[in-house]
């Protein structure tokens, strides 16, 4: 295993344990308010399990909104498919921890103009430590719309994270009180 693979598994293993201690369950409903969030039409975000950041706030807010909700179904691959939701969580099942989309694949992927992305922790230039399966850096390659990823307040690294050619940067990151932007003209905080 190289050494950039090695410190980042070390690294998953030391924030999940952080992220266990300090967890509280908070709200990250500002970044409904993200003039990128606003425009958009068709939102691709996820059901958090566990100590992630809650998104069933913002899931619910999107809906309220008439955007068009997409949430993850994983592959066998490991690779992520986008799956309109309905809404209902009895239209859910459960995938390992994870409860996912039934229903048709959403093939325009063209047209996604906001992801939101669960990480365990993101640089001050994009860099994201996710679960370590890669789902999301495939699947972001492949969608040029704006991503956001939501941490925890203490889970935005002051130092740059290591990266692999496959890891995808997001547009920006979000705590329960900040919204940063990774454009340096569009640094902005709600």
């Amino acid at each position: 295993m190289d050494s950039t693979k090695q410190s980042k598994r070390e690294q998953r293993t030391q924030l999940r344990r952080d992220r266990e201690l300090t967890y509280m369950p908070e709200s990250w409903l500002h970044i409904i308010q993200a003039h990128e969030i606003q425009s958009a039409n068709v939102v691709a975000t996820y059901m958090s399990y566990g100590t992630e950041p809650q998104t069933a706030d913002i899931n619910s807010a999107l809906f309220r909104a008439g955007k068009v909700v997409l949430l993850p179904r994983t592959l066998k691959d490991r690779d992520i498919e986008w799956v309109i939701w309905n809404g209902l969580e009895s239209s859910l099942k459960k995938n390992r921890n994870v409860l996912e989309p039934a229903g048709e694949t959403f093939n325009q992927i063209e047209k996604i103009d906001v992801v939101i992305v669960p990480a365990l922790q993101v640089d001050h230039e994009g860099n994201r430590i996710g679960q370590g399966g890669g789902s999301y850096d495939r699947a972001l390659a492949r969608i040029s719309a704006w991503k956001v990823a939501l941490v925890g307040a203490n889970e935005i690294s002051q130092q740059v994270l290591p990266t692999e050619p496959h890891d995808q940067p997001v547009s920006a990151v979000a705590t329960p009180t900040l919204l940063l932007r990774f454009s340096q003209d569009e640094q902005d905080r709600l």
